[in-house]
């Protein structure tokens, strides 16, 4: 673990961010998918601009699965999320749906058949990260910045009169000392909002949650608070902003504190590994610091299209380790079945869980009774550490 004394930022970004409004209309069909039909599969990406939305992608699952009934998704996440603006409004939208069925080629990799197993429905590289910053094992940074944004959310969502509009984004340095942090030294917040709202107005609806969500003794000063520093955040969301799915990988997940493979979660089946393995990565090493094997723990899988185990298994404890790195890497595969199957089956994810993941993070949650977020379980610590005693 570094020493000494240093500064590090992670930044979040709100529900009604373009591209998070693209995340969740994306994973709101993968969620219409899996409810029909536990083995769809879907790929789906989003647009979205100035009262303009646009959907495409691969799927195979139930015909009942209409354009129409996709049209009305999307229009109901915009809803939810908040957007009633004359620059984008759930109703007045005009929402194109150019989704077609899915490769057979890349269907013939994935498909289980005779002798082989479901294969990895894409290659690519994925990364798992934990720490002890946090008590959900999560980097202090991005942890934070997404707390005070779900808090801003719940204000907005709460007072039909709220100033405060969709679209929002934080960003929080933390000091660290002997590898621990201890301080803010700057807090960003910046929030759309209404016509009429003063910065002033804006930033004393952002102070009390900043002081709420952060540790006693944390929050920086007020010469580095900073509210809407451009002064104004009228327009916002999609008229302000084209949106994207996928865009926001390192908001997904650590903030930049540890790797990220590259792959998007968003809008994607289980099957696709760089959703599912990415999930099983942060598993494992959320397990290993839970179970007091290191601080710190850093795993990568890597995969090929159409083969079901992992290529390779890498693990990182940084200097504090208290087993082997080469020994805890072979562990891993024999106390988990690594395979697309093995992921699924393991998580039980092939069920309608993933709109709740579009914002705020998908790690450093709780898992929830119905399967979401069923990857931060740390259920792992007694398999672990009797397979390395």
């Amino acid at each position: 673990m570094r020493q000494g004394t240093y500064l590090f930022t992670s930044e979040s970004v709100s529900e009604g961010h373009p591209d998070k409004i693209c995340d969740r209309i994306s994973d709101a069909v993968v969620d219409a998918y899996l409810a029909a039909q536990p083995d769809a599969r879907v790929a789906v990406e989003t647009l979205v601009t100035t009262n303009k939305i646009v959907l495409a992608g691969e799927v195979r699952g139930p015909a009942s699965i209409s354009s129409q009934h996709l049209e009305e998704l999307a229009r109901a996440a915009v809803r939810d999320i908040g957007y009633e603006q004359d620059g984008f409004h759930w109703k007045n939208a005009e929402v194109d749906v150019w989704v077609h069925a899915q490769s057979v080629d890349i269907a013939q990799g994935v498909d289980a058949a005779g002798n082989k197993d479901e294969g990895a429905g894409d290659q690519g590289i994925m990364f798992g990260y934990a720490c002890r910053e946090t008590d959900e094992l999560a980097p202090a940074p991005l942890h934070y910045s997404h707390r005070i944004l779900q808090e801003l959310a719940r204000v907005r969502h709460g007072d039909a009169n709220s100033p405060l509009g969709p679209d929002s984004k934080s960003q929080i340095t933390l000091r660290y000392e002997d590898g621990a942090p201890v301080a803010v030294t700057s807090l960003v917040v910046s929030t759309q909002h209404a016509e009429n709202a003063s910065q002033e107005e804006i930033r004393e609806i952002v102070r009390p949650v900043a002081l709420d969500v952060l540790p006693e003794g944390w929050m920086c000063g007020e010469e580095a608070f900073y509210v809407n520093p451009t002064g104004k955040f009228v327009i916002g969301g999609p008229d302000g902003d084209t949106g994207l799915t996928g865009r926001k990988i390192i908001v997904d997940t650590y903030g930049g504190a540890a790797p990220h493979g590259g792959g998007a979660f968003s809008g994607k089946d289980p099957t696709k590994v760089d959703r599912s393995a990415a999930y099983a990565a942060r598993y494992l090493a959320k397990n290993v610091v839970a179970a007091d094997l290191a601080d710190r723990c850093t795993i990568q899988l890597s995969y090929a299209i159409g083969v079901s185990h992992p290529l390779s298994i890498y693990v990182d404890l940084h200097g504090g380790g208290r087993v082997d790195e080469v020994a805890l890497a072979k562990a891993l595969p024999e106390i988990m079945d690594l395979s697309p199957r093995g992921i699924r089956e393991d998580f039980d994810v092939n069920r309608p869980i993933y709109a709740r993941t579009a914002a705020y993070g998908h790690f450093g949650r709780t898992p929830e009774d119905d399967g979401g977020f069923s990857w931060e379980k740390r259920d792992l610590t007694e398999a672990l550490k009797s397979a390395l005693s």
